[in-house]
């Protein structure tokens, strides 16, 4: 140890490095191209690899003996670490380089057997006193040993890191106040901050569920894995756990976010430290994640996974991949939306959209536990109740909006139009308008298609099916053929007597208080069978009702108005005999004398067009009156 007691410190010089000794070096070892001049004896002392190295030597060496380490965990740096602590120079320990010093001692086989207190020791002793109970450095410490993972493992420094990380995520943070990072130790029992040992008052805030989302994004994709499996083991809900991968792969899949939106939600972190992000194989990270998403059921959850197929289908990943994700998401169709149905084709196809993707998860919906449920009888809905609110009804309605949407395709083929069509059960549609819309659409994209071709298509819709908007609709499309049209106009004139007959049957049963009374889930049925047709006969009459009525009350209103007329003639004349001169006469007692005949043209004058002489007349009798009252 004489060397090493004289040795100050390291430099270099070039690509070689030299320690402050009087001694010359006999000694050189060679890690990732660097040259390293050192003496034997110190690190023979510490590191058993190295005494059997030299042990094994046979024969004298001249000069100094060269030996070269492959594949050292750390490299040369953390080589250099080791070699300062074989030379008694102390070294730093932080949750970035444990594990590389940890690996290196491993390595280099520092054992208690080659001294007390040997780096392996001590190395061991930090990171369970100090890694394990953080947050913070348990997240740092996990994300180090991407590089090292075999040896990692070996010393099971993953799955020490995992379970911890695991039983913080598990517990309330409220009762221990964890993540400790946040503050360290410096908290007391109840949760409040700590200040040199002075309760502070001040308490730590809630946290939400997804605190950790963030924080374990910064991992490589075979770490996070490990993660998610130690989690899941402990117990974690699995809500919780596809959303942390969830997040992961927004953060991850630069393609699924602009299907997500674009939205990788709100950062939550709760260690304020930085992180470098970990270089993701896309491809790697969505075959693993396929594989370890829990089976869960939801619109975003479903929308998740149509945006994972996406992706997988533009990546190329494995065909069991691809086969896993259309079958997970096609459980559960009723909960996707036609937006995230709409998959580009990216294979060499002629087609816009990738149709057999559809089709094949509209198979594994029909075969899933919730797609082979028998569709329940229109009789037995109850009040308040859709018959579109059954899973396989949602999902042919999906189906139709589908087929509509891509029907404008020129490259699509009538076959594939027909199987879209055909891969739900008959029950499936209450109602064909939907189909009869699509159908509509691919024929006006496809006026080239013979009258064979569109007869075939046209017999997957039941007309019988079609409510009575679609149904004249039908009857004047010139795009349907003459065949197709004569159905519809057959079907309609018998939906019309049927419905005719089943209100006039209505109508008896509710006017006759002794006929029995058909129950209301059967009146249900019959209306739901008859597609509404019954209601608009209804309507009809409802019409002509208040139509008559209304005339009525026209007839009524004209004559009060000839009344009001009338009356209003007989106000005028009744108000004409009281304003005249005899009328007054007679109110004051008076009795005007019969005037003469000569006076008559006077009189006849006065009304005349003069306004002077009208004035003036009316004065030379009131003259006479009084003359003849005197005398």
């Amino acid at each position: 140890m004489a060397p090493a007691a004289k040795v100050t410190g390291f430099y270099r010089e070039g690509n070689d490095w030299f320690c402050n000794a009087s001694l010359v070096s006999d000694f050189t070892l060679v890690v990732d191209g660097v040259n390293f001049h050192l003496h034997k004896f110190p690190l023979m002392s510490r590191c058993g690899r190295i005494d059997k190295i030299l042990g094994a030597a046979q024969g004298p060496h001249e000069g100094t003996f060269l030996t070269i380490l492959e594949d050292f965990p750390g490299g040369s740096d953390i080589f250099l670490v080791t070699v300062k602590f074989c030379y008694g120079i102390r070294i730093e320990y932080t949750p970035r380089n444990i594990v590389m010093i940890y690996c290196a001692a491993d390595y280099l086989e520092m054992t208690e057997d080659y001294g007390e207190d040997n780096l392996l020791f001590k190395a061991d002793a930090y990171f369970h006193k100090n890694i394990l109970k953080n947050w913070k450095d348990c997240i740092l410490t996990l994300q180090s040993c991407d590089s090292v993972i075999p040896r990692a493992d070996k010393l099971e420094i993953i799955s020490k890191c995992s379970h911890a990380l695991s039983v913080m995520v598990c517990t309330d943070p409220s009762l221990f106040g964890w993540p400790m990072l946040l503050y360290g130790s410096l908290q007391s029992p109840g949760g409040s901050i700590l200040w040199n040992g002075i309760n502070t008052g001040a308490r730590i805030q809630t946290i939400e569920s997804d605190w950790w989302f963030e924080d374990i994004s910064y991992l490589s994709v075979p770490l996070f894995q490990r993660l998610i499996q130690t989690m899941e083991a402990r117990g974690i809900r699995h809500e919780n756990l596809a959303g942390a991968m969830m997040y992961y792969c927004r953060k991850s899949l630069p393609g699924l976010g602009r299907w997500q939106s674009g939205q990788i939600g709100k950062t939550r972190t709760v260690a304020s430290f930085s992180m470098t992000p970990a270089a993701v194989d896309q491809k790697v990270l969505l075959e693993s994640v396929a594989k370890q998403l829990p089976e869960l059921k939801g619109k975003s959850f479903c929308r998740f996974l149509l945006g994972l197929l996406r992706v997988a289908l533009i990546l190329g990943v494995h065909h069991t991949c691809l086969d896993s994700l259309e079958r997970r998401t096609g459980m559960q169709l009723d909960l996707a939306s036609l937006d995230g149905l709409l998959i580009p084709s990216y294979s060499d196809s002629d087609t816009l959209y990738n149709t057999d993707c559809v089709e094949r998860m509209i198979h594994h919906f029909i075969s899933s536990e919730s797609g082979i449920t028998a569709i329940p009888d229109p009789s037995s809905f109850e009040i308040g109740t859709s018959p579109s609110s059954h899973p396989l009804r949602r999902v042919a309605k999906l189906v139709d909006s589908y087929i509509a949407e891509v029907a404008s395709d020129v490259n699509l083929k009538p076959g594939k139009v027909r199987s879209l069509a055909e891969a739900l059960p008959e029950s499936s549609r209450s109602l064909h308008d939907g189909l009869y819309r699509a159908l509509d659409i691919y024929f006006k994209a496809h006026p080239w298609l013979s009258t064979k071709e569109k007869e075939q298509l046209c017999n997957i819709i039941d007309f019988q099916k079609l409510s009575i908007d679609a149904c004249a609709h039908a009857s004047q499309n010139d795009r349907l053929p003459l065949r197709v049209v004569l159905q519809v106009l057959f079907f309609e004139q018998l939906q019309l007597r049927t419905a005719l007959a089943g209100c006039f049957q209505v109508l008896d049963t509710e006017s006759g208080p002794a006929a029995p009374v058909t129950g209301p889930s059967d009146m249900a049925g019959q209306i739901v069978q008859r597609d509404g047709w019954v209601t608009v006969v209804r309507e009809n009459q409802g019409l002509k009702v208040d139509l008559e009525r209304m005339k009525s009350r026209v007839g009524e209103l004209e004559e009060e108005f000839s009344k009001i007329k009338q009356e209003m003639r007989k106000v005028t004349k009744s108000h004409s005999y009281l304003s005249s001169p005899r009328f007054l006469a007679r109110r004051i007692g008076c009795k005007l004398l019969p005037q003469s005949s000569d006076t008559q043209p006077d009189v006849v004058e006065s009304t005349g067009p003069t306004p002077r002489s009208s004035v003036e007349k009316p004065r030379s009798s009131r003259h006479r009156k009084s003359s003849s009252l005197i005398s």
